[in-house]
């Protein structure tokens, strides 16, 4: 605990060490926070925004703790699975509406559609892929403005994730049919629990820079009707921003994920086949680095906003044997009136 409290700390005074340079005050690109962080913002009342986000996720080899691990070291009989992962790919669509009330609530709908797909080696030497799509959760989040002045703001995130997405994904592909049987738990699509996901943040907008810094909590309720409740996760964030031209700013981000395992089992998987199918292999901890860039499309005021956001571990920590995420990439657009 303490360890991760002092990490904690690291990441939330990284701004600070940042030094002030000179910018153009006109347009101010770097008004959000970068296009990865959701829940940053209010509107004033009767504002809409409309947005879309383009995810990417990469994740490349296995891990156990920090150390990286060959198939071989999980596989028998040097390992003790009969199947491994190798990759996996991730693809999300996300949409998200936002309303404002009053100039203190601002209402924040997010629905994804997903797509996964993860590549295997058996022990035997067989390769094959597994693939998944379709809606994932519905997030519902209110947004209370608790202090605000022209510079800084302090924002209450009181947020729930409905079922929505479905737990019952199958591996369907020829070689398995007509016998599907029920892909692993990074397959599938949603929680199949209602959640809770309190958060606060904070941003600042400076003369010539912007920072910010954020507290989130994803926090499960119940069990699903597959016997199992995924783990809660605690993530911090903090970015820094600031303009080089005319509508343009640059980013940086440093975000801490702390990932609990799986409490309970879906009696369908066999936790000694795959590690995906263990439900005390999917917690851990990860510290992300990320470079962004924010537009405000010419001929319009601060309405309509083009971002690109780039993160990359710097630090995990997995209860393994568990895929790595090496990659993420994220590209949206957000149009307010």
């Amino acid at each position: 605990m303490i360890n991760k409290i002092q990490k904690i700390c690291s990441i939330l005074l990284l701004p600070f060490l940042l030094n002030d340079v000179a910018a153009d005050q006109t347009v101010r690109a770097d008004s959000h926070a970068p296009i990865g962080v959701m829940g940053d913002h209010t509107h004033e009342a009767g504002e809409f925004m409309w947005s879309y986000r383009l995810m990417y996720m990469q994740m490349d080899g296995n891990r156990d703790g920090t150390n990286r691990l060959a198939p071989s070291d999980i596989l028998r009989p040097a390992g003790q699975f009969m199947v491994t992962p190798l990759d996996m790919d991730m693809t999300m669509h996300m949409f998200g509406l936002m309303y404002a009330p009053t100039s203190r609530w601002t209402l924040m709908w997010m629905l994804p559609f997903i797509d996964f797909s993860m590549d295997h080696l058996t022990a035997m030497g067989v390769n094959f892929t597994t693939e998944s799509d379709g809606f994932g959760d519905l997030k519902f989040t209110g947004l209370y403005s608790l202090h605000k002045t022209d510079r800084n703001q302090w924002i209450l995130n009181l947020g729930v994730s409905l079922p929505t997405g479905s737990i019952d994904e199958q591996d369907v592909t020829p070689a398995s049919a007509p016998n599907a049987t029920q892909l692993p738990y990074p397959m599938q699509l949603g929680s199949g629990t209602v959640d809770f996901m309190p958060g606060i943040t904070f941003t600042s907008s400076q003369l010539s820079y912007s920072w910010g810094a954020q507290l989130m909590a994803v926090i499960r309720n119940g069990e699903n009707d597959n016997d199992y409740t995924l783990g809660n996760k605690l993530e911090i964030t903090t970015w820094y921003a600031r303009p080089f031209a005319d509508r343009w700013s640059w980013s940086t981000r440093l975000s801490y994920q702390d990932l609990d395992n799986i409490d309970g089992a879906d009696p369908r998987l066999n936790p000694m086949m795959v590690p995906t199918a263990d439900p005390d292999r999917r917690g851990g901890t990860r510290v992300d680095f990320g470079f962004g860039l924010n537009l405000i499309m010419p001929g319009t005021d601060k309405t309509n906003r083009l971002a690109l956001e780039i993160e990359t571990p710097v630090q995990q920590d997995l209860d393994g044997p568990q895929l790595e995420t090496d990659l993420s990439i994220t590209l949206g657009w957000q149009l307010s009136y």
